[in-house]
């Protein structure tokens, strides 16, 4: 489990964000007058039923959509307002995104991939193309593997892969929405020991997963229902086992009709 510090620092602050959308004539909520942090080092993982607006609120925090109501704050600065160019530069450079889907393209290979995404922040092709060696180290793909289309990699290959699209331009937030969904249980463990390896080293992540062994690598745990935050655990930073952590995360979720 992660032993990076507690941090006081909120990355992401949130002042009665609302997102609501309109179907046949009515107006649904998904998102209604959130007041949220999300603090440096954190593994926030976001939970609650289908339709309870986890991928939204992901979507709001990361800059990908914009509220209805309300402010998105990063590093202080309210990002709410600012126009699609000016958003798009700003997820380059601030964040990093970890899909279901890993949305690698298969006319490249996983290198130019993974270097098309950090040469939109710099010019230095060098510097990219050895940041990216040093993470395609880290999460354990070899050099003649990056070389590879990605048709040619496994499941799990290819979500490694693009944990490293979502490193490589130093992200101050790692956003990942249901990375483990299409993935087998062995897989899903390599690629949840890979988010905890990161987060250990000090990267911020927010999670979305219905999955309660994939969130119980989470130290914060937020349950979502009908657009507002129903409740918030604390699973804390020690790891006394992660049955122990699977349990106390399943009792949370009972207490909330999960």
């Amino acid at each position: 489990m992660s032993n990076a510090p507690e941090s006081s620092r909120r990355v992401i602050s949130t002042h009665s964000l609302s997102k609501t959308f309109s179907h046949t004539g009515t107006q649904q909520n998904v998102l209604d007058r959130l007041d949220l942090d999300i603090r440096e080092g954190d593994f926030t993982v976001i939970m609650g039923p289908s339709g309870a607006g986890k991928s939204t609120l992901l979507y709001a925090l990361s800059g990908m959509d914009r509220p209805t109501l309300g402010t998105v704050e990063f590093d202080g600065t309210d990002i709410s307002d600012y126009s699609e160019d000016r958003l798009a530069r700003f997820r380059r450079s601030h964040c990093g995104f970890v899909f279901q889907q890993v949305y690698l393209l298969d006319a490249m290979s996983v290198m130019d991939n993974v270097m098309a995404v950090g040469l939109l922040v710099s010019h230095d092709r060098g510097g990219v193309r050895r940041r990216a060696e040093e993470l395609f180290e880290m999460v354990g793909l070899s050099q003649a593997q990056t070389r590879k289309s990605a048709t040619m990699l496994s499941g799990g290959e290819a979500q490694r892969a693009a944990i490293v699209r979502g490193l490589i331009n130093a992200p101050d937030v790692l956003f990942a929405d249901e990375p483990t969904g299409q993935l087998n249980s062995e897989t899903s463990t390599r690629v949840l020991d890979l988010l905890s390896q990161v987060n250990a080293a000090g990267q911020t992540i927010v999670m979305v997963t219905h999955d309660v062994r994939s969130a119980a690598r989470g130290n914060r745990i937020l349950y979502l229902r009908d657009g507002h935050v129903q409740g918030e655990l604390d699973l804390g930073r020690d790891d006394p086992g992660w049955s122990h952590r699977q349990q106390r995360l399943a009792g949370f979720l009972d207490e909330l009709g999960w």
